[in-house]
C-alpha cells in the first residue's frame, strides 16, 4: 500500500478518513460494502492530517465484534505505523448482499456516506442474493468433520444422497455447494461449524416457559443448526405435559399436549426459514399455560400470503442451501409441504387450527391447546357443575343462567353466578350482553 498515494489523493467513493472510531465510521463500513469497498483509515483528519489512533487490542476486538454483530460481515482490520503514529485500517469488500447498520441502509456518493432512501430500497434489494450463499475468508479449521459425517450418513441413508462418507470434508461440501470456489458459504458455518455464534452471536433458538405470564426458564439452544433443532425440541418436551394410553396389554401410547410432529414442523420451519440477515434477534419458542408461540425473524417469502401458506403452494424459501440439507438430512420430508402436515397433525390429535402471523418483522405459528377436556379443567380446580358448563357451552355454543340451573339441580342462583364468574376470570368463557339476558360461551 502506497499509504503516502492515499494521503495525497484525499478522500473518495473508496476511501475515509476518521480521526476516531464512532457511528459515523460503522455508517461508513455499510456503505462501502454496498458500493465498491473501500479502506476506512481511523487517525487522520478530514484534511489528510495524521494524528494517530489508540489501536490497543481490546478496543481492536470491540470494534470487530460490533461489525460482525451489527452487519453480519468480517472486514479486514490492521493498524500500521506512519511518521511514529498509529493509524486504523479497516478494508471491506463489495457485498453481492445488501449490509445494514442498525436496521439502515447506507452508501457512499463521492467522498460522503448517505443513507439509502426509501424511494431506492425496493431496487437495492432485488440486486441481493441469498445469506446462506455468501461466502466468506472462513477457514476449514472451523468445521466440524464428524458432523459433516454424521450427515452424509443419514443422507445416504435416508436415499437421498449418493456420497463416500470416508471422503475429504472440502470434497464433500463442494459436491454439497458449501464451498463455492475455494470459499466457504455462510450455510457451511451454521450447518457444520464448530462454533457458528462466533459469526451469527444470535443464531441460536430461545424456548422460554411461562407460568401465569412469568418466565421460569429460558434454556438457548446453540452450536450448528442441526444440533439446535435436536436440543430446542428437547427443551420444549420437558415443558410440556405428556400422558400414557394403554393400547392393549403391552403397548401405550405417549398424548403430548401438543402433537410431536407439529412441534417439530414449527420447529425446523421457524430455524430453516428465518431471516439471518437479521441479526440483532434469536428465533424463540414460547410456551405458555393455554398455547405455544413460535417465532421467527423475516416475514413470509416469496410471495406467499397467510392466505395461500394453507394451500398447496410450491416450495419458496429464502436458505435454499440450508432447506436442501434439512431435507437430506430427512428433517424435511416434502419441500413446501411442512404447514399442511403441522395443521394435519394439530386437527388428528383434535386440537384447534393453528394461527398464523406476520408479526414483529417476522413470521409467528400459534399452537392453543384443548383447554376445554376434563383433565385440564379438573386441574385448573373446577367443580363439576363448572366443567358441567364448559362442556355444555362446546356442545351447545352457548349457556343462559336457565340452562346452567336445569344441568345443576340443587345449588341455588347465586353460587351457580360465582361459579361462572370464576371461569370469567379463568378466561375460559365469556359473558355476552346485560345481566338480563345474559350468556356464556367460550373464549
Amino acid at each position: 500500500m502506497n499509504f503516502s498515494r492515499v494521503l495525497e489523493e484525499g478522500e473518495g467513493t473508496t476511501v475515509e478518513f476518521m480521526q476516531s472510531m464512532g457511528e459515523k465510521g460503522f455508517k461508513t463500513v455499510s456503505a462501502f460494502s454496498n458500493t465498491d469497498g473501500g479502506s476506512l483509515f481511523c487517525g487522520v483528519s478530514d484534511t489528510g492530517d495524521v494524528v494517530g489512533f489508540n489501536c490497543g487490542e481490546e478496543l481492536i476486538q470491540i470494534i470487530k465484534s460490533k461489525i460482525i454483530d451489527k452487519m453480519g460481515i468480517r472486514p479486514s482490520v490492521s493498524c500500521f505505523k506512519w511518521e511514529g503514529k498509529t493509524i486504523l485500517r479497516i478494508d471491506v469488500g463489495k457485498s453481492p448482499n445488501p449490509i445494514s447498520y442498525n436496521g439502515k441502509y447506507y452508501k457512499r456518493v463521492g467522498s460522503t456516506t448517505t443513507r439509502i432512501s426509501k424511494d431506492e430500497l425496493g431496487d437495492f434489494f432485488s440486486r441481493g442474493s441469498n445469506w446462506d450463499g455468501l461466502t466468506n475468508n472462513y477457514s476449514m479449521d472451523e468445521i466440524d468433520e464428524e458432523s459433516v459425517r454424521i450427515f452424509i450418513r443419514k443422507a445416504v441413508g435416508k436415499g437421498r444422497l449418493v456420497a463416500d462418507d470416508t471422503a475429504e470434508v472440502s470434497e464433500i461440501l463442494n459436491k454439497l455447494n458449501l464451498l463455492v470456489k475455494g470459499k466457504l458459504t455462510n450455510a457451511a458455518i451454521i450447518l457444520f461449524g464448530k462454533d457458528p455464534q462466533k459469526y451469527f452471536t444470535n443464531a441460536l433458538v430461545r424456548v422460554l416457559k411461562f407460568t401465569n405470564d412469568i418466565n421460569v426458564s429460558d434454556r438457548r439452544s446453540t452450536g450448528n443448526l442441526f444440533h439446535q433443532a435436536e436440543e430446542a425440541e428437547e427443551a420444549i418436551k420437558n415443558s410440556l405435559n405428556v400422558k400414557f394410553e394403554i393400547k392393549g396389554k403391552l403397548t401405550r401410547d405417549e398424548v403430548w399436549d401438543y402433537p410431536l410432529k407439529a412441534i417439530r414442523e414449527a420447529l425446523i420451519n421457524s430455524i430453516v426459514h428465518r431471516d439471518y440477515f437479521k441479526y440483532g434477534i434469536q428465533t424463540q419458542i414460547k410456551i405458555f399455560d393455554d398455547k405455544i408461540w413460535f417465532f421467527n425473524p423475516g416475514e413470509l417469502f416469496g410471495g406467499i400470503t397467510i392466505e395461500k401458506l394453507q394451500d398447496p403452494h410450491p416450495s419458496s424459501t429464502r436458505n435454499p442451501l440450508i432447506a436442501e440439507m434439512f431435507f437430506k438430512a430427512g428433517l424435511v420430508e416434502v419441500h413446501g409441504s411442512g404447514i399442511r402436515q403441522m395443521m394435519k397433525s394439530l386437527k388428528d390429535a383434535g386440537l384447534p387450527e393453528p394461527e398464523f402471523k406476520e408479526e414483529f418483522a417476522g413470521f409467528s405459528v400459534y399452537m392453543m391447546k384443548n383447554v376445554y377436556d376434563r383433565e385440564y379443567l379438573e386441574n385448573l380446580g373446577l367443580n363439576r357443575s363448572q366443567i358441567q358448563a364448559v362442556f355444555y357451552m362446546k356442545e351447545h355454543g352457548s349457556l343462559a343462567m336457565s340452562d346452567f340451573a336445569r344441568i345443576s339441580p340443587g345449588i341455588n342462583e347465586r353460587t351457580l353466578r360465582r361459579y361462572l364468574a370464576d371461569l370469567v376470570d379463568k378466561k375460559l368463557i365469556i359473558a355476552i350482553g346485560e345481566k338480563k339476558g345474559r350468556r356464556y360461551e367460550l373464549s
